[in-house]
């Protein structure tokens, strides 16, 4: 196991860190001792300003990790500052709620760029220097949706059962090499992007909880728990897992 020393050597990537539960992610990894770069379309500075208040280290700059020359453009950054990435934590996405008959090429292929396609290009970009080291981790976030098929979201779902099996398959590839693969798949969580969205126009917030054994809506900061156990050492032996974390909604 890794020294207390060592572990604050650690360099953590997450994406879609700018707000909501990449930002959540990203102020915990800082306190967990890590270095933090954060990847996302707009800036950063709001986590920036956090996690150094928290004392923490972090790099972020503008990155569309649908498009692999974007991606190959922030790793050669994050190489350059740190050498490599020992944690990619990601959790960019997009989550349209959109019927399957108003549902056209376009929206299905960007749902699945963002959600599945950037997964492939980012682990493509950092999962070489983690096999090169003997240990990594990676956390990539699926939904509580796969199990529960909730309508109007049929191409995002599809993106998460997609996820979901490439967690599963990557992990056989890669356990001999000290890396985890791993997701986490939440409920209905309020942030920034779903207070604006269908989520509150539907009426989601208010009755999701009387189906949950939770009796409230989640929070970023419930999912933080979860995804530092999985980027810590005594995750070691778990991968190719899917943790659910939705307040209890899903119970069987």
């Amino acid at each position: 196991m890794a020294s207390e020393s060592e572990r604050t050597k650690r360099v953590a990537v997450v994406t879609g860190g700018a707000a909501g539960i990449g930002q959540a992610y990203a102020l915990r990894l800082a306190r967990d001792g890590h270095t933090v770069a954060v990847a996302d379309l707009g800036p950063a500075d709001e986590t920036e300003k956090l996690i150094h208040e928290a004392g923490g280290k972090v790099f972020s700059t503008r990155c569309d990790v649908s498009d692999a020359d974007s991606v190959a453009g922030f790793a050669a950054a994050v190489n350059e500052r740190f050498g490599h990435a020992d944690i990619l934590v990601h959790n960019a996405g997009i989550y349209p709620m959109v019927p399957f008959d108003k549902t056209d090429w376009a929206t299905w292929r960007r749902i699945m760029d963002v959600n599945l396609d950037s997964l492939f290009h980012l682990t493509k970009a950092f999962l070489p220097g983690m096999q090169q080291q003997g240990w990594g981790r990676i956390v990539v976030m699926a939904s509580a949706t796969f199990h529960s098929g909730s309508p109007h979201m049929v191409a995002y779902t599809a993106s998460k059962g997609g996820v979901i099996g490439f967690v599963r398959t990557l992990a056989a590839e890669v356990g001999e090499h000290g890396v985890t693969v791993n997701a986490i798949a939440p409920g209905l969580v309020r942030t920034p992007g779903t207070i604006s969205g269908p989520q509150q126009e539907m009426g989601l917030f208010e009755a999701l909880p009387n189906m949950q054994a939770i009796k409230r809506t989640g929070a970023p900061e419930d999912l933080a728990g979860a995804m530092s156990f999985l980027t810590s050492d005594d995750a070691a032996y778990m991968t190719g897992q899917t943790l659910v974390v939705d307040g209890g909604f899903a119970r069987a």
